[in-house]
């Protein structure tokens, strides 16, 4: 929307890896499925069982541990447990091959771990008198847990336990090296697997999270969290919120505790279900709801205060936010040439349409907009300006119409915490353009699936567009009932609830570079969508009667056409099912 127009590489080794993966993978399920023993036999296990192996989280730099041709080092990023992890990096014909020489006892079994990360990285054992072993992974931008395991010979006392790279290849990182077994009189770092967590309880929940918590085990550095028996989270504390999951459904929860010597057991299972799905009816907004975006400047349209706004619309966005010097912080400035004699009548407009039930929000971007959020601090900033304006003017929320990308990570953490601040009556709505929204892979609908708890509604941009494809594959020209038909079964069927779409169009032929319908084909389309009737040739398989309703650029050009558009698309939108 806009402020001055009128609108708006291949391994050679690659069969080699799937086999060494797999058997890796087939020891560390048969390590965690180890047979029940009696009380005394695990008694005798945890006293006798040790990691043989010294320095094993690094913590001492290179202490007891070689590296070949100075390619190891100590470092403090990133790491899995403490606060330091060995980086090596292979150079030339080397591997950066860093190895320890472990005290063992003969005829005796050792479990042999470590969390890697990078690029290739093996784990192995040599000397063992027995079957030298190892193991490895071709890399992971995430720590993983090598694992295998090893029997010593009759006469066997100390085995070369090691880790290496491979040729050509980045450094790969190494954390946590446990030789579980029976001390060999070497010497020791003596760490145990814990014990199972207990007290898991599952908290408040919404309708796409769970909050769990359970009670701290003293010997765990870190607790995984499982969701219906598949990992789903990580956490360094005794707490956690699960996210992502689907409105109105039972899920078991477990949670296990781990720390250099392995993982202990699943915790007893809790169940949750999750809340109602729909969006977040912030403020005073109806079933269904008719938005428009009210401007605040003089680009040639009608213009207007506040009071001016037909009572058609319910949502009224002030267009827009400024920026400031502080990343991710924004701003109002009321523009003199809308004719408002001070900001408090200005600030009086805002309070008597909440007394008619209408909700005011500040619009952030448009077309020309340069706010930015794209870290924690700038996320920080956004919720913290956002809800000190709504405190100020009496804003009822902000719409997100960020025309320039953005960053769906940082985003939904500014929404999150603008949603703390304001609690559960704040109004969030976005107006993507059409590109965006054509995969839940992008950026603008990452978001709004991530913040699907706290979202009032999504108003995409159908205009200025081109072309795109629709929900069925086929591609839809602009300016057609099939194209807003098409394209909102994308994001009605990509994980929006219905009462978060809605169909934004120009109010007029002026209101935008392309894409115009005529108000009749907005109602054809939010009864195509919502009935089942007036669709052109393409029909979704189902109706959507919660559909949310429409939208305009602006109710500026909308008076300048004599309000033709509100007068007729919003009486539809209110007789909605």
């Amino acid at each position: 929307m806009d402020r001055v127009r009128q609108g708006r590489p291949g391994f050679r080794r690659r069969f080699g890896a799937v086999i060494a993966v797999g058997a890796a993978s087939a020891l560390a399920v048969t390590a965690l499925a180890a047979p029940a023993q009696s009380a005394d036999a695990k008694a005798t296990d945890v006293q006798a069982d040790v990691n043989v192996a010294k320095n094993a989280g690094f913590e001492s730099d290179l202490s007891n541990w070689t590296c070949a041709a100075g390619s190891g080092a100590a470092v403090t990023s990133p790491v899995h447990g403490g606060t330091k992890a060995l980086k090596a990096t292979p150079s030339g014909q080397g591997t950066a091959e860093c190895s320890q020489v472990v005290k063992v006892k003969p005829n005796s079994t050792y479990k042999l771990s470590s969390w890697v990360q990078g690029s290739y990285a093996y784990l192995g054992a040599r000397g063992t008198g027995t079957t030298d072993v190892s193991t490895w992974t071709p890399g992971t931008s995430d720590w993983q847990q090598l694992s295998t395991s090893f029997t010593t010979g009759a006469n066997t006392t100390s085995v070369t336990v090691y880790t290496h790279g491979w040729y050509g290849q980045s450094a790969y990182y190494v954390d946590d090296v446990n030789v579980f077994g029976p001390d060999g009189g070497g010497g020791t770092d003596p760490v145990e697997i814990p014990a199972v967590p207990s007290g898991l309880a599952a908290g408040t929940t919404t309708s796409t999270s769970v909050d769990l918590s359970w009670t701290p085990v003293s010997t765990a550095t870190a607790y995984t969290v499982y969701r219906d028996g598949t990992k789903v989270a990580s956490t360094s504390g005794a707490s956690t919120t699960v996210t992502g999951l689907t409105p109105e459904t039972t899920y078991s929860f477990q949670v296990s505790a781990s720390n250099a010597a392995g993982e202990s057991a699943k915790s007893t299972a809790v169940s949750a279900r999750t809340g109602k799905g729909g969006g977040g009816d912030g403020g005073t907004v109806p079933k269904h709801a008719l938005t428009g975006y009210w401007q605040n400047f003089n680009n040639g349209a009608t213009v207007q205060k506040l009071r001016d706004v037909s009572s058609q619309y319910d949502i009224i966005a002030v267009s827009f936010a400024d920026a400031t010097t502080t990343p991710g912080q924004i701003t109002f400035n009321l523009d003199p040439a809308v004719g408002y004699s001070s900001t408090a009548d200005f600030k009086a407009d805002i309070a008597a349409k909440h007394a008619a039930g209408k909700s005011v929000i500040l619009s952030v971007g448009g077309e020309k907009g340069t706010i930015s959020v794209n870290s924690d601090a700038s996320a920080t900033a956004f919720a913290n300006s956002a809800y000190a304006l709504m405190q100020e003017y009496g804003f009822d929320g902000v719409d997100i119409d960020l025309e320039n990308g953005l960053n769906p990570t940082y985003m939904t953490k500014a929404l999150r915490q603008l949603s703390a601040k304001a609690g559960s009556k704040l109004v969030l709505t976005m107006a993507p353009q059409t590109i965006d929204m054509q995969s839940t892979s992008g950026g603008y609908f990452q978001t709004a699936l991530n913040v699907k708890d706290i979202l009032t509604v999504v108003n995409m941009q159908y205009y200025n567009s081109g072309s795109m494809l629709g929900c069925d594959g086929k591609v839809y020209s602009q300016g057609s009932v099939d194209f807003l038909t098409a394209l909102a079964c994308i994001q009605l069927e990509g994980g929006l609830d219905p009462s978060q779409v809605g169909i934004g169009v120009p109010a007029s032929t002026r209101g935008a570079g392309s894409g115009y319908v005529a108000p009749s084909v907005v109602n054809n389309a939010l009864d195509c969508l919502t009935r089942g009737t007036g669709c052109g040739s393409f029909k979704p398989s189902k109706t959507y009667p919660a559909l949310r309703g429409a939208m305009t650029w602006s109710t500026n050009w909308d008076a300048t056409a004599g309000h033709a558009w509100s007068n007729a698309v919003g009486p539809k939108v209110h007789s909605l099912p």
